[in-house]
């Protein structure tokens, strides 16, 4: 199998290689060269399959430079009730007749990418290890991807991890979660400014190929193909769950920020999973919505980017939608990169209206959004639901909302954090490096509230699996 850039670069690569690189040479995303299509047959083959196997065929089809015997039991390591509460790892429960719910915040940080992060920590060490190298992982976070991939992350030989956030724009929970750590090599470092601008930071990194080289870095971003594939899995499993033959289509609405979950149940589509419609619920920060209503793709500076209660979707760039586009566009790298390079990098947006391939996003890629806010919510609601046809994800508390507030990363911000990986990037977790500033002046606090919810939970504190 080999992964191609969407932005058109010549290279061709196998899985192992981009699975450390991240973003492409040209600024692009990986995705395979084609979708492995699965038929009648293998599905109800895969139907009856304990999660890790059906995780283990489903990579086997991406991944052929890794030997099978250890795939698998990678595979057989990660997804284990130990780690996820459940023999079914993603249970799926009926909330009504034909509506379901998916649970897939059962790992230990209480966050969907545990999902994907447990499996891509296991996958870094054993490919770090067969290499005798090391990674330096820079990431960003609005809270889910951080606490998930620093838990993964936390104690693998030759990983450090460098994640960025918006400076008090987390939920005090996820907060507590990734600035409590004190293994030496987590470093959390704090941005003022919001999502998108730590994003730009770890982008700006990936396309500076000397740095990237240099330092080792990697992300663990959904920038990461192997993040998104190993997403791609739980769609199957709960197709499987709610229907009991391979014959009855089913529909997926997932709330949506930088349109990585959803992507993955795109991929799923294209493989040919019986899937009729996929929902991008989007809360107030609502760029994808508008897209899949006008065709109009405008991305928001921070004054127009809304804090809410629902902090991983308060996001107004998000970076796999290139990917969703380039399959849109029929592959065509030339045509991507004059919306995502030249239409978005100098106006802010691009418009597909037009475009006779934009009637193709809900007729041939079944996709529809819609948008909901939190006015008249009350304060104190931290779970609201979101679902349509036969299934439905919930996604993991979060804090009540708050006021917008407009504050920007600047050049600053950005140096910083660069200086944050190029003062760590040669240290072994040995010598104890320190996490930012920032982090130090939290701790205490944070360690506090951990304490007083282990109190308040009969002693479980951050651990305890709530449901």
């Amino acid at each position: 199998m080999n992964y191609l850039s969407t932005r058109g670069h010549p290279d061709r690569k196998r899985f192992c290689e981009i699975l450390l690189e991240g973003l492409a040479p040209d600024g692009g995303l990986y995705l395979p060269e084609q979708y492995p299509q699965v038929d009648t047959a293998t599905l109800a083959k895969w139907r009856a399959l304990p999660y890790a196997e059906l995780a283990f065929e489903i990579l086997s089809l991406y991944i052929d430079d890794i030997p099978a015997a250890d795939l698998k039991a990678i595979c057989a390591k990660t997804y284990t009730a130990d780690v996820f509460g459940t023999d079914e790892i993603v249970p799926l429960r009926e909330l009504e007749d034909g509506v379901y719910l998916e649970a897939l915040s059962n790992g230990p940080t209480l966050a969907f990418k545990d999902m994907a992060m447990q499996l891509l920590g296991n996958l870094f060490e054993y490919e770090l290890a067969r290499r005798g190298s090391e990674l330096n992982i820079l990431g960003a976070t609005s809270g889910d991807t951080g606490s998930a991939a620093e838990y993964a992350m936390r104690g693998k030989k030759g990983v450090r991890v460098f994640m960025t956030s918006p400076d008090g724009r987390m939920s005090p929970f996820q907060q507590a979660q990734m600035f409590s750590l004190q293994d030496a090599n987590i470093h959390n470092i704090a941005i003022t400014g919001v999502f998108d601008d730590c994003q730009d930071i770890v982008k700006a990194v990936s396309n500076d190929l000397a740095f990237k080289r240099k330092y080792r870095i990697g992300t663990v971003n959904s920038i990461n193909w192997a993040r998104l594939l190993a997403q791609v899995v739980y769609y199957f499993a709960g197709y499987f769950q709610a229907t009991a033959s391979n014959d009855k289509p089913v529909s997926f609405t997932v709330p949506s920020g930088n349109f990585g979950n959803v992507c993955a149940g795109h991929v799923a589509r294209m493989m040919g999973l019986p899937i009729r419609t996929l929902v991008v619920a989007t809360n107030e920060n609502d760029v994808l919505d508008e897209f899949f209503r006008t065709g109009v793709y405008r991305v928001r500076v921070a004054a127009d980017t809304h804090e809410t209660s629902s902090p991983s979707m308060d996001i107004s760039k998000a970076s796999n939608f290139e990917r969703f586009v380039f399959d849109l566009v029929g592959r065509d790298a030339a045509r991507l990169r004059q919306l995502f390079v030249e239409d978005l990098g100098l106006n802010g947006s691009f418009d597909l209206s037009a475009d006779p391939a934009f009637a193709q996003a809900a007729d041939r890629f079944g996709f529809r959004s819609g948008r909901s806010t939190h006015a008249g919510h009350h304060p104190r609601h931290r779970q609201p639901l979101c679902h349509a046809g036969r299934s439905a994800y919930r996604r993991r508390p979060q804090g009540r909302a708050r006021a917008v507030r407009t504050r920007r990363a600047d050049g600053g911000a950005r140096n910083r954090a660069a200086d944050q990986v190029r003062r760590h990037a040669g240290r072994g977790a040995g010598r104890g490096a320190c996490a930012a500033e920032e982090v130090r002046r939290h701790r205490g606090a944070a360690q506090a509230r951990r304490q007083a919810a282990g109190r308040r939970r009969g002693g479980q504190g951050l651990h305890r699996r709530e449901l």
